[in-house]
């Protein structure tokens, strides 16, 4: 398949006024300026994340009076109902926000739904249940602003709603009644992050209640603790990694160091990841971390990843670990079974693979999964995708999509088919009765054809600045590890380098891996950088025979910088993400 490249936008003047304020490389100086950072103080800042830069709690709309009211259910031993969501980021607020009610001595109770006998969101017999055991206040954590007749329940039932989420309803729609609304995106809200995830949220509650209990201590000891749970959930729920986000996310990920509960040892034990002898990067927690704690909600019950994060007992954190383990582990072979019978029908199916939006179906594909099949298939065939699990004459669908085709206002013109649907322009989520699925076939189809006809299905790389390899320095690749924690909206930075020349054959691996020496040509066909840099490129072994490399060769290439830590061939070498045959 084509790969586009795409180079940023240049600002040659701006950046050299800017390495010089900030004193910093002009590379460095370009990315930040793609980042929105002008000035040598914003790029302290941005290089240098410090507790101080997270804002005031109370900035946002609804904070005093949700304060307020859970100071008095604490003070008054009133139980308090933490209601959550069964992904990373619900679960990891309701420990966030247990952990701290109790620390003030408050009576906490939780519930987290069951993602296939409950489904998502706020349920009104949880609601009458928890106010017939003697529960007055209700917190949601991750859920709630379109629980519009559930909050109406809450109100007839004589039960306070504080309602925390980072969700909106649509703009026409009016928000639930509740006692009081924490969403910095909800209207008249001023607080100065827009992006937080439900955690993070969460977190400005917990850190409301405790700072005016003891400011100093919340401030040096306890917030600083509290951010390892809220990276986890910032960084696994890819909201972007500027502003707060990159302070909580780089300041937790500098926290998990030195991970204190026996429930995060054991889950990193589990995932093999030893902090006290390597850093833990965003990489870890998107890849390894998360994927095991969103396991529980994908396969089984997501309450025992609380019980993981507050227990004390090491076996039965070493137990819960376990547990997660293995459910991940069936979670991918589920995954794996799914996308056999996928790319089998895809690859035998001319007509379905030629769709501009592929509609894929399946008898018992497990739900928690098939939001990841559709994510794969977008990433085989870059085309918007959509993956159907049918369950007893019940279609449950999810969607991923791609630039430029909104996926929530395709399925919102089938939306008198659904039972329920949402989501937004890059996911969506839906059910409805399996015999409508022809029809919603057709309409979609009908829907893609119309708006992506004259679109090739592409893979597009998104190129940073051009550095040439001879710039590639240990002290330039320990500035570039400043940008960490890396993620939505502070991408790994990608470079281009031109004319790099072949001062070895191509090395395949494995058949399908290629290692290349490269180096810096001159314009007078020297290479500069004799030695050579090395680069690695995965499942680039196609590639490389399509451009008939060979030693001497020149090639574009777009490339991201790497520090390989092996003892034996460690050092600076670049990972290929792109080749192209050299621009005159």
């Amino acid at each position: 398949m084509r790969q586009r490249w795409v180079l940023a936008e240049q600002h040659p003047s701006e950046a050299d006024a800017l390495a010089k304020a900030a004193r910093l490389p002009q590379v460095l100086a370009e990315l930040l300026l793609a980042r929105g950072i002008t000035t040598g103080h914003a790029a302290f800042a941005f290089l240098n994340p410090d507790v101080d830069q997270l804002h005031d709690p109370f900035l946002m709309r609804g904070m005093d009076a949700a304060a307020d009211r859970l100071e008095q259910a604490i003070a008054g031993r009133e139980p308090i109902l933490l209601y959550g969501d069964y992904d990373v980021d619900g679960t990891t607020a309701v420990v966030l926000l247990k952990t701290a009610i109790e620390m003030r001595g408050g009576i906490v109770r939780f519930h987290v739904p069951h993602r296939i006998r409950e489904g998502y969101g706020l349920q009104a017999s949880v609601l009458e249940s928890a106010c017939a055991d003697g529960v007055r206040l209700v917190i949601t954590v991750d859920t709630g602003m379109r629980a519009f007749s559930e909050a109406e329940a809450a109100r007839r039932l004589g039960l306070d709603l504080i309602i925390t989420d980072h969700h909106l309803p649509d703009a026409h729609d009016k928000l639930p009644h509740a006692l009081a609304i924490l969403n910095p995106n909800q209207p008249g809200c001023n607080y100065p992050e827009k992006s937080l995830c439900g955690a993070a949220i969460a977190l400005k509650l917990a850190q409301a209640i405790l700072e005016r209990h003891a400011p100093s201590r919340t401030r040096e000891k306890t917030l600083p603790s509290f951010l390892k749970m809220a990276s986890i959930a910032t960084i696994a729920d890819a909201v972007p990694l500027r502003g707060e986000n990159r302070v909580i996310a780089a300041l937790g990920l500098k926290e998990l160091r030195r991970p204190v509960g026996v429930g995060l040892r054991s889950l990193f034990a589990a995932a093999a990841l030893d902090p006290a002898s390597r850093q833990v990067t965003g990489f870890d927690i998107a890849f390894r971390i998360a994927p095991r704690i969103n396991a529980a909600g994908r396969m089984d019950v997501a309450s025992e990843v609380i019980e993981l994060f507050t227990t004390r007992d090491a076996g039965r954190a070493q137990e819960l670990a376990a547990k997660l383990e293995r459910l991940n582990r069936e979670r991918r072979d589920t995954e794996a079974f799914a996308l056999r019978s996928i790319e089998e029908r895809l690859d035998a199916d001319d007509e379905l693979r030629a769709e501009s939006l592929l509609v894929l179906d399946g008898n018992g594909w497990h739900r928690g999964v098939i939001g990841i099949l559709a994510s794969r298939v977008v990433e085989r065939t870059a085309k918007p995708a959509i993956v159907i699990s049918i369950e007893d004459d019940i279609a449950h669908g999810s969607g991923r999509s791609i630039d430029g085709f909104p996926l929530l206002e395709a399925i919102e013109t089938c939306a008198d088919l659904f039972s329920r649907f949402g989501g937004h322009a890059f996911a969506v989520g839906f059910a409805l009765p399996a015999d409508r699925l022809p029809e919603l076939k057709r309409r979609l189809r009908a829907h893609a054809a119309e708006r992506l006809a004259a679109r090739e299905p592409e893979r597009v790389l998104h190129i940073h600045a051009d550095l040439p390899l001879d710039r590639i320095t240990p002290v330039l690749a320990g500035w570039l590890r400043k940008l960490e924690p890396l993620g939505h909206g502070n991408p790994e930075p990608v470079f281009v380098a031109r004319r790099a020349r072949l001062l070895a054959p191509v090395r395949i691996m494995k058949e399908r891996h290629i290692r290349l020496d490269l180096a810096h040509d001159s314009a007078n066909g020297n290479s500069r950088k004799a030695e050579g840099m090395r680069a690695v490129g995965w499942d680039m072994a196609f590639r490389a025979a399509e451009l008939g490399l060979a030693q001497g060769s020149l090639v574009d290439v777009a490339y991201r910088v790497r520090e390989n830590d092996h003892p034996d061939y460690g050092g600076i070498e670049i990972e290929i993400a792109g080749l192209e045959p050299a621009s005159a």
